[in-house]
């Protein structure tokens, strides 16, 4: 089985920001015992900036770009090497890499990636995955390493992510707030309600949070990936999620279709830079027929948007359904709109063509 694992910030540290050695010495036996049996592991670790925090003679996280990068540059090498120390006794080597959105956006990075990863798990190494925060555009970067572990265990084709936070999975309710909230234990379809109850994020020290970590997830099971969000301090987590065992968190079930790697990136790794709204009869089209989206479906447009960018599709009431490429600009959709194809020259055929749009249920 390939797995990857990913650990937050808050799992990783006590109160005061400082790494948490027992909890890194746990997580490496757990990944060590995993390799043992002949699985494929991929770690996908925070706690740079956290652990950049003592270094510096600072108690709490700074709010501004500059110093956090600075922190997480001072924090990395830090972080690796508590975590080659703990590794060590298990003969197990690590090999640091740092991946930024230009790794998943570009289709040669994207394949360059991959064959690093793979290389590096045929070599025997566990590849311990980071954000490139140190010297990442704040304008491009993904925020947290949530999504960036979905998009790694698409990237490797795993058979499982497991989502290590603080709390036992996602529960109906807020269990800080109500006492008669209860655990989720398997999602077979992440909608808006469940996204509604995953919140916003719980931690001062991490930068994600449940409503994250429901995200990467649902980008697993759309990559045909079983994802389990899980306590990284329960014991023997990793193994209860790889063998299925009931209750060891939130299980959230692979969809029977997966999409392919670039319909995976216009769906969730690319930002939608505006909006085009259509009639019904094209909400009809794209979702019965899977065609492509026409000019004459067009009966609003939102953004400044360039050809080539991403952007949501609405309907009339302002539902997103739907989010593609386009290959026009804002103001040439807005001049074609509710036009029919025979009578337009100069513009291409299609507003978003059917290769390039994904339904987003």
């Amino acid at each position: 089985m390939r797995v990857v694992v990913k650990i937050g910030t808050s799992s990783l540290t006590d109160e005061a920001g400082h790494i948490e050695l027992a909890a890194v010495v746990k997580l490496c036996a757990e990944v060590a015992a995993a390799r043992a049996q002949g699985h494929q592991v991929l770690l996908v670790t925070s706690g740079a900036v956290a652990a950049g925090l003592p270094a510096l003679g600072l108690t709490e996280r700074p709010r501004d770009s500059l110093t956090l990068q600075a922190l997480s540059a001072v924090g990395q090498s830090r972080l690796m090497q508590v975590y080659n120390e703990a590794l060590g006794p298990h003969g197990v080597v690590a090999g640091q890499v740092l991946i930024s959105p230009l790794d998943f956006f570009e289709r040669t990075q994207y394949l360059h990636a991959r064959a690093t990863l793979l290389r590096l798990l045929e070599l025997g190494v566990l590849p311990v995955i980071n954000e490139n925060d140190a010297l990442a555009d704040t304008e491009i970067r993904f925020g947290d390493n949530d999504r960036i572990a979905a998009l790694v265990a698409h990237l490797v084709r795993a058979d499982l992510l497991v989502l290590l936070t603080d709390t036992p999975g996602l529960f109906t309710a807020d269990p800080r707030h109500r006492a008669d909230a209860s655990l989720i234990e398997e999602i077979l379809e992440v909608d808006r309600a469940l996204e509604a109850v995953a919140g916003r994020p719980g931690s001062v020290r991490g930068s994600g949070g449940m409503a994250s970590k429901l995200a990467a997830a649902k980008i697993a099971a759309w990559s045909g990936v079983r994802a389990v969000i899980a306590a990284s301090g329960r014991s023997d987590v990793v193994a209860d999620a790889m063998a299925g065992r009931a209750g060891v968190g939130t299980v959230v079930q692979p969809r029977a279709q997966r999409l392919s790697a670039r319909k995976l990136w216009i769906a969730f790794a690319v930002p939608a830079t505006g909006t085009v709204v259509v009639d019904a009869g094209a909400r009809r089209a794209l979702e019965q027929r899977g065609t492509s989206l026409l000019a004459v479906g067009v009966t609003g447009v939102a953004g400044a948007f360039d050809a080539g960018d991403a952007v949501e599709v609405a309907a009339d009431d302002g539902e997103v359904f739907a989010k593609g490429l386009v290959r026009m600009g804002a103001v040439q959709v807005a001049a074609v709109q509710g036009k029919r194809s025979e009578v337009l020259t100069g513009v291409p055929g299609e507003v978003i063509h059917r290769d390039e749009l994904v339904l987003v249920p």
